[in-house]
């Protein structure tokens, strides 16, 4: 394993940590700012730690309902674009409290190596939308119970 295969190894594991624990402030920490979210529908920019973390939490009280209590991860491409940016390719595992898998998704981030470390800047989720909105389905959990009504996010 070469220098930034380790340390996108150390940095998946903290962000996976993270997701487990449902820590957004850790989870933000992993952020530059901006940080953007795009996908086929929408662009949504975070300026500031604060509002990572905010967005962030949005979606836990989905995962919890869903019974989502572990988070795992395989990453499935790294390209190097310049000395210090990076796109990956991440497949994330999504566990119930036996281990069991509830769902995966797939997801594209631009990674920055700065003083600091390795940052995301932007996301990209493939199919993050429709594999929550299926879990639910076979769950039988309303995914919009308890949103913010001015929320779109998925």
């Amino acid at each position: 394993m070469n220098d930034i295969e380790a340390e996108l190894d150390d940095f998946l594991v903290r962000y996976a940590a993270a997701l487990t624990s449902f820590d957004a402030e850790a989870a933000a920490t992993l952020w530059g700012s901006p940080g953007m979210l795009l996908d086929d529908h929408a662009v949504g920019v975070l300026d500031t730690q604060e509002a990572m973390v905010a967005g962030l939490e949005q979606s836990y009280p989905l995962y919890r309902r869903l019974g989502l209590t572990s988070v795992g991860h395989e990453l499935l491409r790294l390209d190097r674009l310049s000395e210090a940016v990076f796109l990956v390719r991440v497949r994330w595992l999504f566990r119930d409290a036996d281990g069991e898998l509830l769902t995966d998704s797939t997801g594209c981030y631009v990674l920055r190596r700065g003083g600091n470390g390795l940052r995301a800047y932007v996301y990209v989720p493939v199919d993050a939308a429709e594999k929550l909105r299926a879990l639910a389905a076979r769950k039988g959990v309303d995914m919009d119970a308890g949103a913010d009504p001015g929320d779109r996010s998925s």
